[in-house]
């Protein structure tokens, strides 16, 4: 079964997609379209869904390595008292490259293909991603106060100078800059992150009004709800691309709308840290570009995109108490076609058409919680698990098949993760 999720949304019982290189050439039903083809190479997936690869619209994948270090806490504290000194006494570019590799190996375990990521250290992260074959929006972090890689928001920008030129023109890597929030970066700080995203016409990745605290603190500061003042300062715009957007309301999701801003929404997380339900089912009315991210596995604690899937559509239903709401098809979508348009890429991702890049899944629906299937789309959101995934393609490589890893050496990226948490543990200890 293949689901294209394309404006028709078609599904074909018996559908074939035919790949040239890293493009899709064709799709539709496979009675109507082998005898135009002689391929080289067949995959079969007969009693499976394909459809297209899952898009991660935001996280931190280096993060994975502080997986489980600091739980059941609130926001603030969580970053301050943990996250951050954390971070200041372990995060190199070693950290980043084999924190990237773990997740690459769990992400396509999982089906997903793009991810969007915001840390530092980023060109590991770029060069990790493009070693296991995944597609990354990859954006270097700017904070104006001293980090891991930068001490000053004029040295990030600096750096990101350097990686966006030296990954600009990779096939599976777009660079981007991240002001981390409107509350860890000065109004002068974030115009000059403006400034040089149009000046290298780079995407902008940022947490937006994530916290009931952060409405509150922007508010005394600037006069301005978030979204408002981003507004005020010029940021909004197609190029940016806003993570969790929990505490906004109609006027900020009009503004979103109108300067099409990509939004994206992280359950788990939100739900996890206690900031918050965004208003999910009201930017869908209204038309945002809202994708579907897992955040960080630093308070997640997984990468998985079909829990992400589930949980969006569970959470909305119980908050609004319509069950109607974000329904299973909805919810696909986040992670689809419309995560590909809150990154701006609905023109090469998303959906399984002619002349889109060739990234796709294979998903197993024999599970015994699986059966019977009824409604496939319902079976993939509220049924279905990353460990259902199969054979994962992005580019038009095969980085997975039949469940087995072919850019990453597993036993190798777990080991060095086992040997970052014994450092991590002992740097938690030092005074």
């Amino acid at each position: 079964m293949t689901l294209a999720m394309d404006a028709e949304r078609r599904v074909f019982s018996d559908g074939l997609v035919a790949i040239r290189d890293d493009r899709i050439v064709a799709v539709g039903d496979r009675r109507e379209l082998a005898a135009r083809f002689l391929p080289r190479r067949i995959i079969h997936a007969r009693g499976d869904a394909v459809l297209p690869g899952l898009i991660n619209g935001h996280t931190h994948a280096p993060m994975v390595l502080f997986r489980g270090i600091a739980d059941d806490l609130a926001l603030h504290e969580w970053l301050t008292q943990y996250i951050f000194p954390a971070e200041a006494k372990n995060v190199s570019r070693e950290f980043v490259l084999w924190g990237t590799r773990l997740a690459c190996l769990e992400m396509i375990r999982g089906g997903t293909t793009t991810f969007a990521d915001m840390y530092y250290f980023e060109s590991a992260v770029a060069e990790a991603a493009a070693g296991a074959g995944m597609r990354g929006v990859l954006a270097e972090t700017i904070i104006d106060f001293p980090s891991p890689d930068s001490r000053t928001p004029q040295a990030g920008l600096e750096y990101t100078d350097r990686f966006v030129k030296q990954w600009r023109t990779h096939p599976l890597i777009i660079p981007a800059v991240g002001p981390h929030a409107p509350y860890t970066n000065s109004t002068e700080t974030l115009k000059q992150v403006q400034a040089f995203a149009e000046a290298h016409n780079v995407p902008i990745l940022m947490h937006v009004a994530e916290t009931r605290t952060e409405v509150e603190d922007i508010s005394k500061r600037y006069g301005a709800r978030p979204v408002e003042y981003l507004e005020r300062i010029g940021l909004l715009s197609p190029r940016l691309i806003a993570a969790h957007t929990v505490h906004i309301n109609d006027g900020e999701i009009e503004l979103l709308r109108r300067r099409q801003v990509g939004a994206v929404h992280n359950p788990q997380s939100n739900m996890k840290l206690a900031s918050g339900v965004a208003p999910v089912p009201q930017m869908i009315r209204a038309d945002v570009a809202l994708g579907l991210g897992t955040d960080g596995a630093a308070s997640n604690n997984t990468l998985d995109m079909f829990e992400a899937m589930k949980t969006a559509a569970l959470l909305h239903k119980l908050s609004t108490n319509d069950p109607k709401v974000v329904n299973a098809h909805q919810a696909l979508e986040m992670a689809t076609i419309n995560g590909a348009r809150a990154l701006h890429r609905e023109n090469e991702l998303g959906s399984l058409e002619p002349g889109k890049r060739a990234d796709l899944i294979i998903v197993g629906l024999g599970g015994p919680h699986q059966v019977p299937v009824y409604n496939v789309y319902s079976q993939l959101v509220y049924a279905t698990e990353a460990s259902d995934v199969k054979t994962v393609i992005i580019n038009g490589r095969v980085v997975m098949r039949d469940q087995r890893i072919l850019t990453l050496a597993q036993v190798t990226v777990l080991a060095k993760a086992n040997e970052f948490r014994a450092k991590i543990i002992r740097s938690l200890k030092s005074k």
